[in-house]
């Protein structure tokens, strides 16, 4: 009885600690030349997309694009039938002119035209794309904010949500596609105010360069005029 327990504590033990790794993972991986790569795609996944989204008052439809996802249901039976298992063909959610999910892509497409186009032919995974409606009413820029990851900054072979988090903006016909917050500083968070048009964001660097993000490294601070045809970035000091 004694032995078993002393088995039981350590498997508690590890598991604890092995949580503990899993959560201190880094999400950046230094090499020598400070590059960051970028995964390929997983070409065993089976890519499937949503039914079109129209954002009110644009004459665009936006494609959500991501992969297949099945869940498994139950154990494989006797006699050498199939494992049962339930299949989501859903890959993406519909807010108030967001779009979220864990998407490879968004595809567009001008309602007069039968023509659709990528966002990205690049690697990435989109976690939030989103509309601005109120500035759209008001400057007449229609503009899209995408959170999403781009590279494999941990470098474990695959891009998800491990990696660093980024802040890009589109038109709303996915043309020019741009990042806006800087290469290896994590996204913190974005909010739009309406009376000077701009979009505020704060990033987060490792100055430290231990691959984690912390009360040790620097906050930087910036906004984006919206009215204005060019996307500039300007940094501020708050504090």
């Amino acid at each position: 009885m004694k032995k078993y327990l002393k088995y039981t504590a350590l498997a508690i033990a590890a598991t604890f600690i092995s949580c503990r790794e899993e959560v201190q993972k880094p999400k950046v991986s230094y090499d020598v030349s400070n590059k960051v790569s970028v995964s390929k795609t997983d070409s065993t996944q089976i890519e499937v997309a949503d039914l079109p989204i129209q954002m009110e008052g644009t004459d665009y439809l936006i494609h959500p694009v991501g992969d297949l996802r099945v869940f498994e249901k139950g154990s494989k039976a006797r006699y050498g039938s199939s494992t049962v298992n339930d299949v989501s063909f859903t890959i993406s959610n519909l807010g108030e002119y967001e779009i979220t999910g864990y998407l490879q892509n968004l595809k567009f497409q001008k309602t007069d035209s039968d023509s659709i186009r990528p966002l990205s032919d690049k690697p990435i995974l989109i976690l939030t794309a989103t509309y601005l409606k109120t500035i759209a009413d008001k400057t007449q820029n229609k503009i899209m904010v995408y959170t999403l990851t781009d590279s494999d900054t941990n470098k474990d072979g695959k891009i998800d949500t491990g990696d660093i988090k980024t802040l890009y903006l589109s038109d709303i016909s996915g043309e020019n596609f741009t990042k806006v917050s800087t290469d290896l500083e994590e996204l913190v968070d974005w909010n739009i105010v309406e009376s000077k048009n701009r979009l505020y964001f704060r990033t987060i660097q490792d100055t430290n360069q231990n691959g984690q993000f912390d009360k040790n490294d620097v906050l930087h601070y910036n906004y984006i005029d919206l009215a204005l045809k060019k996307w500039e970035v300007k940094n501020y000091k708050p504090i």
